[in-house]
């Protein structure tokens, strides 16, 4: 059954509002997908060359470039997250940041259910902002619409 048929547990919406503290840049090993158009993007930003970007910066695997993982004591930290002296983290790309990590929290796995989607909040305040009816608000077609385009990650 699609989803579209079946009533959503967040039929009424969802309220998030990005706080750019970086806890969704930073865990478990994992990737980070971008592409062609994403890589000029985030060349042109952080001032290098898209050559330097996948050299330096990121890695290929099955066909596709991730960016690159530094292993902190916070976990894997995004290549592009940096701290200040007391640990915050900020996305040093946020305004080309890549499609998957615009995407977030409306990820599916988020979604599944609403323990899933508390368990995601407990580290991201704008999700708990939400939670608590705080934030931008999002009508379930907009979600469909975020959740629908999201990158398989």
């Amino acid at each position: 059954m699609p989803a579209e048929t079946k009533e959503e547990w967040y039929a009424d919406g969802l309220s998030f509002t990005c706080t750019q503290c970086g806890n969704c840049c930073t865990g478990p090993p994992g990737f980070v997908w971008y592409d062609e158009e994403e890589s000029k993007k985030i060349a042109d930003h952080a001032g290098i060359t898209e050559d330097e970007l996948r050299t330096r910066f990121s890695f290929k695997f099955n066909s596709h470039w991730s960016l690159g993982e530094t292993k902190t004591q916070y976990g894997y930290d995004c290549i592009f997250l940096t701290r200040d002296e007391s640990g915050h983290g900020t996305c040093s790309i946020y305004p080309v940041r890549p499609h998957q990590c615009r995407t977030w929290p409306f990820w599916p796995e988020n979604l599944k259910n609403t323990r899933r989607w508390k368990d995601a909040a407990t580290d991201c305040p704008g999700m708990a902002a939400g939670v608590e009816g705080k934030g931008k608000f999002y009508p379930i077609e907009q979600i469909r619409i975020i959740r629908d385009n999201t990158p398989e990650i």
